[in-house]
């Protein structure tokens, strides 16, 4: 590595296991994707609403203080637009 860095100012071996490192992950993140994707279809399938479910996993996400918050200010902009 130190004659790597000599030669072009770049420690270029370490860059190029980050870039395989990152490359690697990009792999996982997109088989995990496609995987996600499979169990929603599946959902779909056995007469489940995807877009409802995409929400509760989102809202599950959430702190509970956070998610009473954001239900509290939703109940009052419906009220004000007389949607409740």
């Amino acid at each position: 590595m130190t004659a790597d860095i000599a030669e072009t100012g770049v420690a270029g071996e370490e860059l190029k296991q980050f870039i395989e490192r990152i490359e690697r992950l990009e792999e996982e993140k997109k088989a995990l994707s496609d995987d996600i994707r499979e169990v929603y279809a599946e959902l779909k399938g056995r007469g489940f609403d995807s877009k409802v479910v995409r929400q509760i996993v989102r809202i599950r996400k959430q702190d509970h203080a956070e998610r009473k918050e954001m239900e509290a200010i939703l109940d009052l902009y419906m009220q004000a637009l007389n949607m409740a």
